[in-house]
C-alpha cells in the first residue's frame, strides 16, 4: 500500500480538479500556478476564476463543485487497488516531467512510487515487431536495466512488452505508462504482465481510474514516457508510427534520442533509420546509450551500482563482465546449429534438418531444446527458430 503524502481531503480536491468537465491539462496547470492549491481554487469566486483566464461556463462548473461526487468514487477505487495520487506539487512527482510544456497536474500511481525518483530510460517501438526487433529490445532493455536504468514504456504489445519483460527478467525496475486507468488492463493479453509490474515495478497514468484505452489517449501518454526519461530508445517503427511521435516529443523536450538501426528493406526500420539520419545516436549495445547520457546521470548510475553491490554483500572485484560460457551435452551440434541460425530472421526446423544431413532430426531437436533452455535460441510460431542476439 503506497504511503500517502497528502491528506484524504487534499487528495479529494486534487481529484475534483482533475475531473472538472472541460478543464484540460494546461488549463488546470494555469489555475494551480495562480491559486497554488485546489482548495484555494474551489474557494475562489466566479469573478476570480474568470480573472485567471477561464470561461464563464467553466468558472460556473468549478464553483458548483459538480466534480466532487466523481472524485469520491475515484478515491474508493484507488483505495481498493492500492493506487496513490501524485500531484504536481508532490515531492514524489518526477522532476524531469515537471519541466515539460504541459505536465499532467495529477498522476495515478500503482506500485512502487519510489521509482518516480529513479533514472528512467524510455524504450518504444512497433506493436508488430520483427524477430530482430524483439531480440534487440529484449537484449538492450535487459542490459540497460542491469546498468541501473529504470526501463519505461507503454505496455503495448510488441516492443513495449518485450522491454518490460526483459527488465523484470533482469531483476530490475520498470515503469509502464498507460493510456487508460491503472486499474484497466490493455491489451488484455498483458494481464499477467500488468499484475507483475504492479507488484515489482510501477503502473502510471494521468487518466482517472476506470478510463478506457481510447486511441487518442496514446499520443497523450507518450509525452509522459519521454518527459520522465533522460533519453528515449526507439527499436522499430514505421515512419509515421507512435514511436516516431514519441521521438519528436522527446526532441521537443530536450531529451537524448537513441535508435537501433534496421534492415533497409523492412518498413519497421524506416522510423529508427530516419531518426539516425536526422542525428539520433545509433545504438548497437547498451554502452552506446550510457556513454551519451549527461555526466550527472552517469555518476548517479555508478553510485546506485555500488549501493546494489554493497546490499548484496559483494565487492566490485567479485563482478565480471565476461559472459558465462555454457556447456552442452552435445556441444558440436549446438555450435553448428548456432552457425546456421540468424538473429534477424526465423529458420524453419525442416531447413535445419536438410542442411545438417549427417544429423538425425531427433538430435537436432534435442540440441535446439537445450539451446532454448540456456537462452541462446528462441522458438517462434510454426517451428521457426532464431538465435538470441
Amino acid at each position: 500500500m503506497p504511503v500517502p503524502t497528502i491528506s484524504r481531503d487534499e487528495e479529494l480536491h486534487w481529484l475534483a480538479l482533475r475531473l472538472v468537465p472541460g478543464l484540460g491539462t494546461r488549463g488546470a496547470g494555469k489555475l494551480i500556478a495562480r491559486f497554488r492549491t485546489p482548495q484555494a481554487m474551489f474557494r475562489a469566486s466566479r469573478t476570480e476564476l474568470e480573472g485567471a483566464g477561464v470561461s464563464g461556463a467553466l468558472a460556473q462548473s468549478i464553483s458548483s463543485g459538480c466534480s466532487f461526487e466523481d472524485a469520491v468514487l475515484q478515491q474508493e477505487k484507488m483505495l481498493e487497488t492500492g493506487t496513490a495520487a501524485v500531484a504536481i506539487t508532490d515531492p514524489r512527482y518526477p522532476a524531469l516531467l515537471r519541466e515539460i510544456f504541459d505536465p499532467p497536474v495529477l498522476l495515478f500511481a500503482r506500485g512502487r512510487t519510489e521509482l518516480l525518483a529513479s533514472v528512467m530510460l524510455g524504450v518504444v517501438g512497433t506493436r508488430r515487431p520483427t524477430p530482430y526487433g524483439m531480440a534487440a529490445a529484449e537484449r538492450l532493455a535487459g542490459d540497460l536495466a542491469r546498468a541501473g536504468l529504470t526501463i519505461t514504456s507503454g505496455m503495448a504489445r510488441g516492443i513495449d512488452t518485450a522491454a518490460h519483460k526483459a527488465a523484470l527478467a533482469a531483476g530490475s525496475d520498470t515503469v509502464a505508462v498507460l493510456g487508460c486507468g491503472v486499474d484497466v488492463v490493455y491489451p488484455s493479453e498483458n494481464r499477467n504482465l500488468s499484475i507483475e509490474i504492479a507488484s515489482k515495478g510501477l503502473l502510471l497514468s494521468e487518466f482517472p481510474m476506470g478510463s478506457t484505452a481510447f486511441p487518442q489517449n496514446f499520443p497523450i501518454r507518450n509525452r509522459i514516457i519521454s518527459g520522465m526519461s533522460v533519453g528515449l530508445l526507439v527499436v522499430e517503427g514505421a515512419q509515421y508510427s507512435g514511436s516516431a511521435i514519441t521521438a519528436r516529443l522527446a526532441l521537443d523536450q530536450g531529451r537524448e534520442v537513441f535508435a537501433v538501426p534496421g534492415n533497409i528493406t523492412s518498413k519497421m526500420s524506416w522510423g529508427p533509420n530516419l531518426l539516425i539520419k536526422q542525428g539520433a545516436k545509433l545504438v548497437q549495445d547498451w554502452n552506446d546509450v550510457v556513454v551519451d547520457l549527461p555526466p550527472e546521470v552517469r555518476r548517479q548510475l555508478i553510485e546506485n551500482g555500488k549501493k546494489r553491490l554493497l546490499a548484496q554483500g559483494l565487492s566490485a572485484d567479485a563482478v565480471t563482465s565476461e559472459p558465462v560460457q555454457a556447456s552442452f551435452s552435445n556441444g558440436n551440434i549446438s555450435r553448428r546449429l548456432l552457425e546456421k541460425l540468424k538473429p534477424d530472421a526465423g529458420t524453419h526446423l525442416d531447413v535445419l534438418v536438410e542442411s545438417l544431413e549427417d544429423l538425425s532430426a531427433s538430435e537436432i531437436i534435442a540440441s535446439l531444446f537445450e539451446l532454448e533452455l540456456t537462452g541462446l535460441v528462441k522458438q517462434l510460431p510454426g517451428k521457426n527458430f532464431v538465435k538470441v542476439w
